[in-house]
Parts: structure tokens; C-alpha cells; sequence
């Protein structure tokens, strides 16, 4: 989920933790679970710092190990540990409780959108993707911006979030079943045989979808129930320029974050541009569309590296030129 969930939900678990008879009749600790559950929602996304390394490191980095179940128990001691030195509970069993479910909450939902974790690691390196809720869920943020209004203004805390995350529990069922249903329609009216990605966006009508089949890629959209294939791509046997240029540590990063990644390669008077996109991830602005997420490296006449890229377009090829330079030398890793 976005930060500003993450937030909204650090503040929501200090409320449900009234449930908690201890934390309700000792404000120190009430006041400790506070801190302890606004930092935990947020803690595993301090990953967001690798960015200060790079692009590439930022998404080889994001959402992955720091997401991941021996994480989860590293983030909740760490946090407890700084919270009990600088106050120390008598009930700390409570504080390190509470602690743990706001850092595991924060892994669990992250599972729900399209980006994923690397949640079940060291089980599988595998991301995790359910594809359930989209990145910012206005619903989701709007019930625990409504809780929040209704402690401020004298409700209850513990019963007040006890029914949201019931409410919420009840959304997220849905929104699988939505999800299930949208995609078992797409297999239907399109009738191709492979794998079958379908992602929501910020409308409960509306998902993108990425298919693979043994020949060609699909990507489009599901309006209301209505297929549209916006682009398609054909798969075809990896070329000596595309296996080079896979050597980049930027692409290595890239390709281990998605399998749905297409290359594409292009011959340019310098050589030769092999660009991956992450195909879902389509962005349409003033009437032209682009892949946002990307990998692309460019490569002399003698295939030697000259320069790489990994990261996010936002304003599609004008960005990209400025990223990389044909005449520049780097190091093959």
C-alpha cells in the first residue's frame, strides 16, 4: 500500500489496541503502542533509502527482503528494543505484541497489490503478487481516516476499529472474488491459451491485463467486463545482443524483480539499444502511451556496453535520452 495507508493504519492499530485490557488501563504503555505500532507500519519501507544508490538498487531492494518473514521478526525486536530502552514497560509482552502486528500487517497487505513482496522468503525468492487491491485504496484509507475522526471525537477505539478491520476483511474477500471472476470472464472472450495477470486500478470496474502465451504477449484492458488488447508482442528467441546485454548488473536487477518483462532491440548508428518493459505498468498521457517501468542498455558496434539504465519513465522517451548517453564506458558486471 501506499505510505500514507501505512500511516493512517499505524494510528488505527493503537486504537484497536484498546481491545488489549492491559494497554487500555496503563496510559504509558497506551502511549509506548502508539509509537510502536505508527513506526512499525512504516519500518518496513525503509527500503525506500537504497534509492539514494540508484534505481536499480532501489528495485532489486524495494519490497524484497525487507519484506520478508525473517525481516518482519528483525523490524519488530529493533523497534521494541529502541521503545523499551528509551521507556521501559512492565507489560512489555504487550508492547513487543502489538509491535509484531503492526510490522506483519504492513508485509500482509503489500501482498494484496500489484507490485508485491518477497514475502514468503527464505521460503521462495519468488515476489508475491496477488493482484487483489490496487497501490492507494480510497475505501481502505477513507474507513481508517473515519475511525480516526470518530476517536478524536469520543468513540470508542477498540470496537470502532474492530469493525472497520471487519469491514475491511469482508472488502478484501470481495475484491478477490472480483479479481477471480474478472479474470475467469478475460479467459473466456479471449480464448488464448498461457497465463493469464490481471491487475486492478483505481476503479472497481476497471483492471489492466498482461497474458502470455507460447507465441505472443497481450496487454490491455477489462472495462466493465469488455476486453480491449491494447498491444501485443511477440515472443521470439533471444538474440546474442539481447543475452549481452542481460549481463548488466542494472538488467540483472531489473529481470529479477519481473517476469513480465519483453525486450526489444534497436540498431542505432552508435550500435545497438536493448530496452526490457514491464508490461504492466502501460501509462497513456495526451493521446500517446508508454511502459513506465524499464530496463535498457545501449551497446556498441562490437558489443561492448556503453551505458545502462534502469528505473521509472514518467514522461517516456524525452526522460530516457537524458538517462543514457551512448558514448559513455561502463563496467561489464
Amino acid at each position: 500500500m501506499d505510505t500514507a495507508t501505512h500511516f493512517a493504519m499505524g494510528f488505527a492499530l493503537a486504537g484497536l489496541a484498546h481491545l488489549d485490557p492491559v494497554v487500555a488501563a496503563s496510559p504509558g504503555l497506551s502511549e509506548a503502542v502508539l509509537l510502536a505500532t505508527v513506526i512499525g507500519s512504516q519500518a518496513p519501507d525503509l527500503d525506500g533509502f537504497t534509492r539514494i544508490f540508484g534505481s536499480a538498487a532501489y528495485i532489486r531492494n524495494h519490497r524484497g527482503l525487507s519484506h520478508s518473514i525473517p525481516a518482519v521478526f528483525l523490524w519488530t525486536i529493533a523497534i521494541f528494543g529502541l521503545l523499551q530502552a528509551l521507556s521501559p514497560q512492565l507489560h512489555w509482552a504487550h508492547l513487543l505484541a502489538w509491535t509484531f502486528v503492526a510490522v506483519g500487517l504492513h508485509v500482509f497487505v503489500d501482498l494484496f497489490n500489484s507490485y508485491g513482496t518477497q514475502g514468503l522468503y527464505p521460503f521462495t525468492r519468488r515476489w508475491i503478487r496477488l493482484n487483489v487491491i490496487f497501490i492507494f485504496d480510497p475505501l481502505m484509507f477513507g474507513l481508517h481516516v473515519l475511525g480516526l475522526l470518530l476517536w478524536a471525537y469520543g468513540a470508542e477505539p477498540g470496537r470502532t476499529f474492530l469493525l472497520i478491520y471487519l469491514l475491511l476483511t469482508f472488502y478484501y474477500i470481495w475484491r478477490y472474488q472480483a479479481q477471480k471472476k474478472a479474470c475467469d470472464l478475460l479467459r473466456q472472450e479471449l480464448g488464448v491459451s498461457g497465463t493469464y495477470t490481471v491487475i486492478p486500478t483505481h476503479s472497481w470496474n476497471q483492471w489492466t491485463f498482461v497474458v502470455k502465451s507460447e507465441q505472443h504477449w497481450y496487454v490491455g484492458e477489462l472495462n466493465h467486463g469488455e476486453p480491449i488488447i491494447l498491444d501485443t508482442f511477440a515472443i521470439k528467441p533471444e538474440s546474442a545482443v539481447v543475452t549481452i546485454a542481460k549481463q548488466d548488473q542494472k538488467v540483472r536487477s531489473f529481470l529479477s524483480f519481473t517476469e513480465f518483462a519483453h525486450p526489444e532491440v534497436k540498431q542505432h548508428d552508435f550500435g545497438y539499444e536493448v530496452r526490457w518493459i514491464d508490461l504492466r505498468y502501460r501509462s497513456r498521457s495526451a493521446g500517446k502511451s508508454h511502459y513506465k517501468l524499464i530496463a535498457a542498455v545501449y551497446l556498441d558496434k562490437n558489443m561492448k556496453v556503453r551505458d545502462s539504465f534502469t528505473g521509472w519513465l514518467h514522461r517516456g522517451e524525452e526522460q530516457l535520452a537524458k538517462k543514457l548517453n551512448p558514448e559513455k564506458e561502463i563496467q561489464l558486471n
